[in-house]
């Protein structure tokens, strides 16, 4: 199952520019199934939990401000070869490197405000997955 699942996160410009129902069309035509999906909105301190791993990053503190920012859209995705079929579905972490057709090419401002987040392994799948999720909230 590990490698079927992967976390997601509609980021706040994302969620401020009207995107969510767009984004997750293009995330269910894809192929994926939504097991979990909420809104919410992270705490400047939440968020430096999450973003953890960055602390010692000179943009830890902006990335914290900025997911603190307003709403965002944590999800639980389902899919065979989750992770990685989903990290090619949002392109490159830039903009503008990002390939056409891509969710962050289509929905993202910027390098910072790039519209979502996808785990970048399957270990990290569940870990983000769990710290939006309890084991109740994902089946």
């Amino acid at each position: 199952m590990a490698n079927n699942l992967t976390f997601t996160m509609i980021k706040p410009d994302a969620v401020e520019a009207g995107n969510i129902g767009a984004i997750t069309k293009m995330i269910e035509e894809a192929g994926f199934t939504i097991r979990a999906m909420k809104l919410t909105r992270l705490s400047k301190e939440r968020a430096g939990q999450f973003y953890a791993v960055h602390k010692e990053r000179p943009f830890y503190n902006d990335l914290c401000n900025y997911m603190s920012s307003g709403a965002i859209v944590p999800m639980i995705l389902v899919k065979e070869n989750a992770v990685e079929d989903f990290r090619k579905l949002i392109g490159a972490t830039n903009p503008k490197e990002a390939a056409e057709g891509t969710i962050r090419k289509l929905f993202a401002k910027s390098i910072e405000a790039n519209a979502i987040h996808g785990s970048d392994s399957d270990e990290n799948a569940v870990i983000e997955g769990s710290f939006f999720f309890s084991e109740t909230e994902k089946f």
